[in-house]
């Protein structure tokens, strides 16, 4: 089985964010990088059906040269080669079309993602890309069981689950608990560093959306203490400074 696992490289959760030239473009400064959270548990489903079902996993990012560190980690965890698409991810059609053509070219049984990068939280991507291919599309998925060629997944609906079955190939947006996150051991980080990964051409350059600008939320308001006896004093807080009844 052919597994292409998508990666996102995004900002640390702990990371500090700022803007550059007017609040257009993000300033990447001293920001440290990882996998996307979501992409781990992709990767993370992806080495357990690799090891449990044979077949090999081919790591994809669109990005350029300062995303390799990251690949390389995919590679550690249990990716067996990678492709980059040199190019900057800046609109989710344009990342879904370079996916579709190396998805399209390498012939895989699944195409996994997480169900959204933690940088735009677009969630776009993995239905594109089903399009684009012409296959189906499951997000976000909490479960996923290959039998022969079908897949049992379980996904989340507002308010429940929904258990899917479809036929491979297909596109999977992953989520927790699918998996249990991997760390790369040292024997690894050894071998990721001889494993191949190719840097190819964007095939288009089309993006239908542009980013105009940036803004961060507003600091935090400070913190308003309640007597325990003052009843009337929370409710009146609650009411009209809150709103919230």
């Amino acid at each position: 089985m052919k597994i292409l696992v998508c990666i996102t490289h995004v900002p640390d959760t702990t990371a500090r964010i700022a803007f550059t030239d007017n609040n257009t473009r993000f300033d990447k400064t001293g920001v440290q990088y990882i996998i996307g959270p979501y992409d781990d548990y992709a990767l993370a489903r992806a080495v357990e059906l690799k090891e449990q079902l044979g077949g090999s996993i081919t790591a994809l990012n669109v990005g350029g040269s300062e995303t390799e560190p990251t690949i390389r980690k995919a590679l550690a965890i249990g990716a067996d080669d990678a492709v980059r698409v040199d190019a900057e991810p800046t609109d989710s059609f344009f990342v879904a079309n370079q996916i579709a053509h190396v998805a399209r070219d390498g012939h895989y049984d699944l195409i996994l993602m997480g169900r959204e990068s933690i940088d735009y939280n677009g969630g776009q991507v993995h239905g594109m890309v089903g399009e684009l291919l012409g296959i189906p599309s499951v997000s976000p998925v909490m479960t996923l069981i290959v039998e022969g060629q079908k897949v049992k997944m379980t996904r989340e609906i507002e308010g429940g689950k929904e258990f899917v079955e479809a036929d491979m190939p297909l596109v999977a947006g992953c989520q927790e608990p699918i998996a249990e996150w991997k760390i790369p051991n040292m024997r690894g980080i050894m071998s990721a560093r001889t494993k191949p990964l190719h840097v190819v051409a964007p095939v288009s350059d089309e993006q239908r959306t542009h980013v105009g600008s940036y803004e961060l939320l507003p600091p935090k308001a400070g913190v308003k203490l309640v007597d325990p006896n003052d009843m009337a004093g929370l409710v009146n807080l609650l009411k009209n400074e809150a709103k919230v009844i």
